[in-house]
């Protein structure tokens, strides 16, 4: 009987730092998260510094915790990976630092993955992957859509001209008084009222499968904004519903638009904005009557985590995508577009 494959995996693109060991790219051993959003709360997003020093101070705990509760040592490791883009300079630079090292003194291969294909393989850990696959990519700061036609074959279809949809959830958040991050709050609100706004749908009719997410942003703001100043007070669920309604409505009808300019069996949404119950029960609505199967990681893995970067590692093992160990920080690292 082989030996199963086990990769220790980094995460700390942002405000979180994890470890994560997973086994043969589908199995979790341990994935462990150390969270910074009660630091940054009282700052109304996260401060990059602040950021940094957290994981400095986390890292070698949580490394140690992940190898505890995966009962494995570092001769049972095969590889370290380590989110090396995009993100924060400062968070990534920590993660890729303590890769580095763990990997130089075990004498094990190093390999460098992309955050967000951490997320789009974050599916992987829920069944297996069908290729060709599309994903919707909605996070913090990214909404893309990714067409792959085979394992660890990225290419943009449609991209954000502007504010990816987290940022516009966290931005009208704060008009709302909803502390970061806001988009859990604000999708709680928006099953509680009515589309009564009528927000734009920018780019919702252009031929191309790109987004914008700026103007609606603005429309919110000030509608807020005039109401203060006439002294009138609005319904917070049903602002938070028509600023959702927009927001899903464009992300629903360009990924389907993409689905028919695409064929595939298999739809993929992932970041953090993939935890949003509106979007996924529009997406499942509509793909209902379709032989496309949808896949939505669970809450734990939408976020940032390291299993997500352990499963992306599993393909990049196999294709022997190593780093070397001078491997620096990509802070604007994209996939390549179609």
């Amino acid at each position: 009987m082989s030996q199963p494959e086990l990769i220790l995996a980094f995460e700390s693109s942002c405000d979180e730092t994890s470890v994560a060991v997973i086994k043969n790219g589908d199995t979790i051993l341990s994935n462990i998260i150390a969270t910074q959003i009660n630091s940054h709360k009282r700052f109304g997003g996260v401060v990059p510094e602040v950021a940094s020093r957290h994981h400095v101070e986390q890292i070698t705990e949580v490394i140690d915790l992940a190898m505890k509760e995966a009962k494995v040592t570092y001769e049972d490791l095969d590889a370290v990976a380590v989110t090396y883009g995009p993100g924060l300079i400062g968070s990534l630079l920590i993660g890729v630092t303590a890769a580095k090292t763990v990997a130089f003194a075990h004498n094990l291969p190093l390999l460098p993955i992309n955050h967000i294909a951490g997320h789009i393989y974050a599916a992987q850990l829920v069944k297996p992957l069908v290729y060709p696959l599309l994903a919707l990519v909605v996070s913090g700061g990214h909404t893309e859509l990714v067409y792959m036609q085979s394992a660890g074959d990225f290419k943009i279809i449609g991209d954000t001209r502007d504010d990816a949809a987290g940022e516009a959830y966290d931005k009208i958040g704060r008009v709302l008084g909803i502390n970061y991050p806001a988009g859990k709050e604000v999708d709680r609100l928006a099953h509680l009222g009515q589309d009564t706004f009528n927000f734009p749908r920018a780019m919702d009719d252009s031929e191309d499968l790109d987004f914008s997410f700026s103007g609606l942003k603005s429309a919110f703001i000030n509608t807020v904004h005039h109401a203060d100043q006439i002294h009138e007070t609005l319904s917070r669920e049903d602002l938070a519903t028509s600023f959702q309604a927009a927001v899903v409505d464009v992300l629903t009808h360009k990924t389907l638009r993409a689905l028919h300019d695409h064929p595939v069996s298999q739809l993929v949404v992932a970041g953090g904005v993939a935890a949003n119950l509106g979007l996924k029960e529009r997406l499942t609505k509509e793909l209902a009557n379709t032989d496309i199967d949808l896949i939505v990681p669970p809450l734990r893995l939408c976020g940032d985590n390291a299993a997500m970067i352990g499963a992306a590692a599993h393909v990049a093992l196999a294709k022997k995508q190593f780093g070397s160990l001078d491997l620096s920080a990509d802070p604007g690292l994209d996939f390549d577009h179609a």
